[in-house]
């Protein structure tokens, strides 16, 4: 009896977990947070770090006007903005949630009627072959997108794999249906961006070609190849080049109708089709870093058949597999709205940069072959090192591994022999400060995820890349300790990043054994010090003789020394010391009253004006959550002894930054920075100093949550009496057994087994 009674139970449990593991999680997921205002993420169809991001443009915003930057542009990152009222079609690449931006690659609209060439404007919409459309008619899912373009009375669907784009287009009865193909529009475009295009019309079903751009990304080229599901009738081109001052004897042949080639700086392609009352035609675009050729390979590997609900259902089936690795409980559907769209995010970039057969294009734009690893792109590393690399290290250490390993075929290819800064499609941008691959590279070290690379000659590459004299002030910075404030407009956070970096160095070369590496850069990461200002009590621009500069002003982000924030939020940065910095700001109770004011405080708009990337959107007082450099800062209180401050001060900054609607992102979300911090934080922890093997306890904001991970280990976390009100951690076990300190080891978490949480409405002091 007793034995049958432990078998029931048993199956019953069985039964239990099979239910909720097999939740549908896509449901909480809302691709469109983050589309209106700041998040500058995009509503439409992409796989886990996906190749292809098909994504609907709102509209056609020029980086240049009159000869300058407009700051018109910078709403449009992404390409989309949930205020429009109308679609200028939908594009195959896209940057998740940046404060600059590229891509927007090969433009596709479908059209009924007279044939439009030009995108319009979006006060003059008939002008262009763009269309109105209306969010009721809009479906925006994990791997798929639906709209109807009023104008045209066609149904736009997209799904993808991880390199190849579908569309789905239900046209109207008509014989006027065309599909424009755009090679000139663009993210971030401006009339020269366009260094050379080419199309290739091989038949009436099969079209390949590829774009050579100069734009964030100085030299980069893509390549493509569309196929249809029904013949086109006929097709044109149109040569909007303006400066081909030579074009060679191409005049014999009449190229303005059916037309095999075309070659241009702005070109634009149309396929005309007949169609009957709500058929379907369908479009593959598949993408490749290395050829025409190499594109066509991925489409018949990846998508062979015209199937377009399969494909929907494949992708979001690598989506359902990717979110059950952290599942949670919430009687909040709001909160598992937010924390499986933030999961989404999270899981967007970097994107793969291969084709099928291994192939890419590297830094020396020469073709190479991933031996072991996919290669990765897309390094939004002075925003990802701090949270996104250090949540893939827990729930996706295999991929995480390849991403380090991409980075040191970059290094490796790299003509400046660099590690990359922030680099997209074979080309290094040079974007934002420090030189933070260093920090992931140390981060996986010290996890000893290194899935086949040499971890000696990753620390080399660390080392080398810190070492760079002649990049942004390094060379100054080795010699003085600190880069002077007439070397750099952002010389302080250039000091305050390099010292953490090298702090990262310091532990990689720790644990590798190498000692000698170790004190060099142990010395190194106490530099921040040197730009510290006793008499202000801020860190401070220094200058080449060392004196502090005069005009100075604590408050502003703008020429202050410091990159997106001010000196209020940037004397913070210290993750790797922060009982250090506590004693140069003159002890534990003037550095709690600094805390304290940090959120308490006004910052008046004035302050932020001039700086794009910081608005009102994102700020609590003065601490600025909408931009990365203060994350960790609301975990500081526990070097003090007032930890439960941390926990008020996250579980208030979950609330206010955090929304399950289209301005539910008080910031760019930055390649998944922005969600990455809301998963760890919500969960109960955070990793405030990447490189070490620690994680600083807040205050969880669900009821508990499982984490599944990759070697076959379960982390457990129940949350007892939680509640909007019991923000408070009244204690801590950990299998059972009390967990002092407010901390969580990697350890721990990798053996798996149950962190409780008993939580109350009182700090515990």
């Amino acid at each position: 009896m007793m034995k049958l009674k432990l078998t029931l139970a048993f199956l019953l449990s069985g039964h239990l977990l099979m239910a909720q593991t097999s939740e549908k999680l896509i449901p909480y997921v809302h691709p469109i947070i983050g589309t209106q205002r700041m998040g500058h993420t995009f509503p439409g169809a992409t796989a886990p770090f996906g190749m292809v991001q098909l994504s609907p443009e709102t509209d056609t915003i020029s980086y240049e006007l009159n000869g300058k930057y407009n700051p018109d542009v910078y709403k449009y990152c992404a390409g989309y903005q949930y205020d429009d009222q109308t679609i200028v079609g939908f594009s195959h690449t896209h940057f998740s949630g940046t404060g600059h931006s590229d891509l927007g690659d090969f433009l596709i609209m479908p059209t009924v009627g007279p044939l439009k060439l030009n995108p319009g404007t979006a006060q003059q919409a008939h002008s262009g072959y763009r269309s109105a459309f209306s969010h009721t008619n809009e479906i925006s899912e994990a791997n798929y997108y639906k709209v109807k373009l009023d104008d045209y009375n066609i149904i736009a669907e997209l799904t993808t794999s991880t390199r190849v784009g579908f569309h789905q287009y239900s046209f109207p009865k008509t014989d006027s249906a065309h599909i424009i193909l755009d090679m000139e529009s663009g993210i971030y475009n401006y009339p020269d961006k366009n260094v050379w295009t080419y199309i290739h019309v091989i038949n009436d079903t099969l079209i390949t070609g590829y774009r050579q751009t100069n734009g964030w990304a100085r030299n980069r080229t893509l390549y493509f190849a569309i196929s249809f599901s029904k013949p086109f009738t006929s097709h044109g081109f149109r040569n909007d080049s303006k400066k081909e001052v030579y074009r060679g004897f191409w005049g014999k042949l009449n190229q303005s109708k059916d037309f095999p080639e075309i070659s241009g700086q702005q070109i634009k392609a149309w396929f005309n089709f007949n169609t009957s009352e709500g058929e379907k035609i369908k479009v593959k675009m598949a993408l490749s870093p290395v050829s025409m050729d190499g594109a066509i390979q991925n489409m018949q590997a990846e998508i062979p058949g015209w199937n377009f609900e399969q494909v929907k259902a494949d992708g979001q089936q690598q989506w359902e597999t990717a979110l059950h690795k952290i599942e949670i409980s919430s009687k909040s559907e709001a909160e598992k709205e937010n924390f499986y769209t933030a999961m989404y995010h999270a899981l967007i970039n970097p994107t793969v940069y291969t084709d099928v057969d291994g192939r890419y294009k590297g830094l020396d734009q020469n073709i190479h072959k991933a031996d072991g690893f996919t290669n990765y792109t897309t390094f939004s590393l002075w925003d990802t090192y701090r949270a996104l690399h250090p949540l893939f290290n827990i729930i996706e250490p295999k991929r995480n591994a390849d991403m380090v390993r991409s980075m040191l075929a970059h290094y490796e290819q790299s003509p400046e022999h660099m590690l990359p800064v922030w680099s997209n499609s074979a080309n290094e941008n040079w974007c934002m400060s420090g030189y933070h691959a260093v920090a992931v590279i140390a981060d996986a070290i010290a996890k000893e995820h290194l899935n086949g690379y040499d971890p000696q000659k990753a620390l080399e590459a660390c080392v080398v890349t810190a070492r760079h004299r002649n990049y942004e002030g390094i060379g100054d910075y080795m010699d003085k300790g600190y880069v002077p404030d007439e070397k750099s407009g952002v010389s302080v956070s250039n000091t305050l990043e390099y010292a953490y970096d090298d702090w990262s160095i310091a532990q990689a070369a720790q644990k590798l054994g190498r000692d000698d590496i170790y004190k060099e850069f142990s010395k190194r990461a106490l530099n921040y010090a040197n730009v510290y200002d006793p008499a202000s009590g801020f860190m401070r621009p220094r200058l080449n003789d060392g004196s502090f500069r005069k005009n100075f002003d604590p408050l502003s982000t703008n020429n202050q020394g410091f990159i997106e924030g001010n000196a209020w939020n940037y004397t913070l940065f210290v993750p790797h010391d922060p009982a250090a910095l506590m004693n140069l700001m003159g002890g534990e109770s003037r550095f709690v009253r600094y805390l304290d004011s940090l959120f308490t405080m006004e910052l008046p708009d004035k302050y932020f004006a001039e700086t794009e990337d910081i608005t009102r959107d994102g700020i609590i007082g003065n601490y600025v959550h909408g931009n990365e450099p203060s994350h960790h800062v609301a975990y500081l209180y526990n070097w003090t002894h007032q930890p439960w401050k941390t926990q008020a001060r996250v579980r208030m900054i979950l609330k206010k930054m955090y929304h399950p609607t289209p301005d539910g992102l008080g910031g760019n979300d930055d390649c998944g920075q922005m969600s990455a911090w809301y998963i760890f934080s919500t969960l109960g922890f955070y990793p405030v100093a990447p490189g070490n093997n620690i994680y600083q306890i807040g205050s969880p904001a669900i009821d508990g949550a499982t984490l599944h991970l990759e070697n076959g280990q379960t982390f457990k976390i129940t949350v007892k009496n939680q509640s909007d009100k019991n923000v408070y951690v009244q204690r801590l076990t950990l299998n059972g057994k009390d967990l002092p300190g407010y901390q969580l080891s990697y350890d721990q978490i990798k053996n798996g087994g149950e962190l409780v949480f008993y939580m109350g409405g009182k700090p515990k002091k």
